[in-house]
């Protein structure tokens, strides 16, 4: 059997780690991992040297500019990763006829609608981070014919978000376990997705040979304050935890009111969040693997 050759862009960011093991697993797939030092994404010479000196059959885009406050204050940063980088990531495969999966965001919504968004609800940013990947999710598509864009949310992992200095969940059992009083904002809807769920949805698509655009999120959706109530129960960790208004942190983003996710093109569902969310706190050794229970696995092929 033919292996076909994957090049990862963010090989080392918090969903890349995950794909770049996550896709080794399988028998079907060759990878090249490629970090901004390899090849900056938006330096458009760099990107064509490296892919047309390996000619891998698929790349994957999951290198982006990620500081959502940040955007606000330097947007020519934002573009020039997340949208300029990926055009010159697609542009690429098209000339040597690779197919272009670009990881893509739950912030290119508005958060208006009331049930989680699937992939044919119209787009509509309201801060720069959704605008910029809007806009890469756009040059992916007009630059090459070969393209699958791959929408995640709220993702946390093992490798944390590197551009954020770590994830949330560690950030919330680390101040607990200080005593720390804890206020989370509990008017905010997200679909809380573990980065090894999320690179197996990838490996699948890759292998069913899918295109276009699909979202790829833990199931069900919660609030933060859901969210780190559930890790803290979960670790057994007592803790003063305060439900609160997103008014209470004042950002330079606007975040949707709901950016749950969930796909309308797979009748397999992930596992629930808080599934995920268990499986995570065993792999960091916060829990024994004995709470995880069989009924709680993926429920595509992992």
């Amino acid at each position: 059997m033919n292996r076909e050759t994957v090049a990862i862009f963010g090989s080392t960011g918090q969903l890349g780690t995950d794909l770049v093991e996550v896709l080794r697993e399988s028998k079907n797939f060759e990878i090249i991992p490629l970090t901004h030092e390899d090849a900056d994404c938006a330096d458009s010479n760099a990107v064509r040297k490296i892919l047309l000196s390996s000619r891998p059959q698929i790349v994957i885009n999951s290198a982006a500019y990620v500081r959502v406050d940040d955007c606000e204050d330097h947007p020519e940063d934002a573009f020039r990763v997340n949208a300029i980088g990926a055009f010159n990531i697609a542009r690429v495969c098209a000339e040597i006829d690779a197919q272009c999966v670009y990881v893509s965001t739950d912030y290119v919504f508005d958060g208006t609608k009331e049930t989680p968004y699937v992939e044919s609800d119209p787009t509509c940013p309201i801060n720069v981070y959704g605008a910029s990947k809007l806009a890469g999710e756009h040059l992916t598509r007009q630059a090459t014919p070969r393209w699958l864009i791959v929408r995640v949310a709220s993702l946390f992992g093992k490798t944390g978000a590197r551009g954020k200095g770590g994830n949330f969940i560690e950030t919330i059992i680390g101040k607990a376990k200080q005593d720390q009083a804890l206020k989370v904002v509990d008017d905010i809807r997200i679909s809380p997705t573990y980065t090894r769920d999320g690179a197996k949805v990838v490996r699948q698509l890759l292998e069913q040979k899918a295109s276009g655009i699909v979202h790829a999120a833990n199931a069900g959706s919660c609030t933060w304050y859901e969210f780190a109530k559930t890790a803290l129960d979960l670790c057994a960790v007592n803790a003063s935890i305060e439900p609160v208004e997103s008014t209470a942190f004042p950002s330079r983003a606007r975040r949707p009111a709901n950016s749950a996710l969930e796909s309308e093109r797979s009748p397999d569902k992930l596992r629930p969040w808080q599934a995920g969310l268990t499986a995570y706190l065993i792999e960091q050794g916060h829990l024994g693997a004995s709470v995880l229970s069989s009924a709680m696995d993926v429920r595509i092929d992992s």
